[in-house]
């Protein structure tokens, strides 16, 4: 299929690639230099988990408003000015003084990251049509779940072999090369008119992700009972009740909720909740376990999860091209059920740390059921909507998979019982399986193979 491709496809696939890989990179490969940041600029298990969820928090929040941008500016103007803004806060984060002007700088690094996703694969849902499309989302998840995956590998080569802060300077090149491939695009923008940006409901979004997220990853230290703790944590609660509330009622809202009308819409993105919070959690918990655990300097660790980044780059675009052939629900009930093993495979893990023998294993099994599960998860959702609302249907399914694991950071320190040791590592793998299942059995019971748009 790739062969029949024109000159335009290839580019514009070729940007979605990019521009996309640099925002998942860069939500990643920070993950193996935790250890390292909170080495030299200081703070605990809770500094790593703000390092990772203040980027996280930011894209999940402006991933939708992102949708709207797109639709009032032009995706290529949203992609530019996300470009540039993610190059500029790179900069900042390898500079960083102190571990707060790391997180703030992280924060704003979410703004831009957040203008990249949606509009990049709102590109390919406009260019590509029929197999080719499957096929086309097929090698755009790949690349970017590679990135996912590659980014501790990344990380930890740089952390053993140069700096940590470097590690954030990665993505350059990739900038770089998007904003060429931008400039012989030639592609006309696409606008909406009338289309505007709720801002009122991106405001309620933030407030609601970030008071949720500062109670979970702070009540470890100070409890529930204080006002610290759970006032913010009801203000998010309210704001995030709000914001839902305000989408009923905004004229151009940000996560139209008619969208969750069509069955698979809804349940693909139920499915994307306990499978991305997986995701997230394992990579979080693994990366830092091997290095503070286990031992391994920061390389290895990242070398620990090259099987599934190889099996990603084998198989992903094929996976796409099944599901186009035979629909998605098999694959997203099967591949979740694989992770799940893949995951308890590490409960064998134990004081003798042996990475053959016991982490190898799950990750190949992992690495399996992640890549029959992802390309067909991401069809399936976009599949369900109308090809002229795409934008706003990856920004919904994006802006879920991203709220999904930055929860699962934050909850991090309840589910591994207040330190990352031995013990915690097997109650994280439990409960990732859990997780798991939990998507394969939203994936069963919710997703139908040839529905109609809408239905």
């Amino acid at each position: 299929m790739a062969e029949t491709m024109t000159r335009e496809q290839r580019v514009v696939l070729s940007i979605a690639v990019l521009a996309s890989f640099v925002s998942f990179l860069d939500g990643t490969v920070v993950n193996v230099a935790l250890p390292a940041i909170a080495g030299e600029l200081g703070g605990g298990l809770s500094t790593q988990q703000w390092v990772v969820d203040a980027y996280l928090v930011t894209l999940g929040a402006f991933i939708l408003v992102a949708g709207s941008l797109s639709d009032v500016l032009g995706r290529i103007v949203v992609l530019r000015i996300g470009l540039i803004g993610f190059g500029v806060t790179s900069l900042a984060i390898a500079a960083a003084p102190t571990a707060e002007f790391l997180i703030v700088a992280r924060a704003l690094q979410g703004i831009a990251g957040a203008l990249l996703v949606p509009s990049s694969l709102a590109l390919i849902t406009s260019t590509f049509r029929g197999p080719a499309q499957a096929r086309a989302i097929g090698i755009w998840t790949g690349a970017t779940t590679v990135a996912m995956i590659a980014g501790p590998l990344i990380g930890g080569i740089f952390v053993d072999t140069l700096s940590w802060r470097l590690v954030f300077l990665v993505n350059v090149l990739p900038i770089a090369v998007t904003m060429w491939l931008l400039a012989r695009l030639g592609h006309r923008d696409h606008r909406r008119p009338g289309a505007r940006v709720d801002i009122l409901g991106a405001v309620l979004c933030a407030l609601g992700l970030g008071g949720i997220v500062f109670a979970l990853i702070e009540q470890p230290n100070l409890g529930w009972a204080s006002p610290v703790i759970w006032l913010p944590g009801v203000i998010g609660i309210v704001s995030f009740a709000g914001f839902l509330l305000r989408q009923r009622t905004a004229r151009d809202p940000m996560m139209p909720l008619d969208l969750f009308r069509s069955r698979n819409f809804w349940a693909g993105n139920l499915a994307t909740v306990f499978v991305y919070a997986a995701l997230s959690l394992n990579g979080f918990v693994v990366s830092v376990y091997l290095q503070q655990g286990a031992g391994l300097p920061a390389t290895l660790a990242g070398l620990a999860s090259l099987p599934s980044t190889v099996l990603m780059i084998l198989l992903s675009s094929r996976m796409g091209a099944l599901a186009g052939r035979f629909g998605p629900r098999l694959f997203m009930t099967l591949g979740p059920i694989v992770m799940a093993a893949g995951a308890l495979l590490l409960l064998n893990v134990s004081g003798d740390f042996d990475y053959w023998t016991q982490v190898l294993p799950g990750v190949v099994v992992w690495g399996l059921g992640l890549t029959a599960t992802v390309s067909p998860l991401t069809a399936a959702v976009l599949g369900a909507i109308d090809t002229e609302r795409s934008g706003i249907a990856s920004a919904v399914n994006n802006a879920v998979s991203r709220v999904a694991g930055l929860l699962a950071i934050a909850a991090v320190s309840a589910v591994v019982g207040g330190s990352l040791d031995l013990g915690g590592f097997h109650r994280a793998a439990v409960f990732t399986a859990a997780l798991m299942l939990l998507g394969a059995a939203a994936s069963f019971l919710g997703i139908r193979n040839h529905l109609s748009r809408q239905d």
